[in-house]
């Protein structure tokens, strides 16, 4: 255990902020799931709603220093293209 005030600190935010990525890591998982479902049942309209919703969600992730930015372009991109495929 730190025995620094400011190590001390540190090990507070750490607690919070691995939290806080753990939680945006999973909701993004997630919505990863719902998207691959959507476009391995064929449904095109639900696919192209959950994009959407997936783009944005991994956006903000990457912005956060949560994923790298080219890991989410990466799968925006490949869900994009497997979406586009559909209909």
């Amino acid at each position: 255990m730190a025995n620094i005030k400011s190590a001390k600190k540190r090990a507070r935010q750490m607690i919070v902020r691995n939290a806080r990525n753990s939680d945006i890591r999973a909701a993004t998982r997630t919505a990863e799931k719902k998207l691959r479902g959507a476009i391995e049942s064929k449904d095109a309209k639900a696919a192209q709603d959950l994009l959407k919703a997936y783009a944005s969600r991994i956006g903000k992730a990457a912005q956060k220093g949560i994923y790298h930015a080219k890991t989410a372009s990466r799968k925006i991109s490949r869900l994009s293209k497997s979406v586009s495929q559909i209909g």
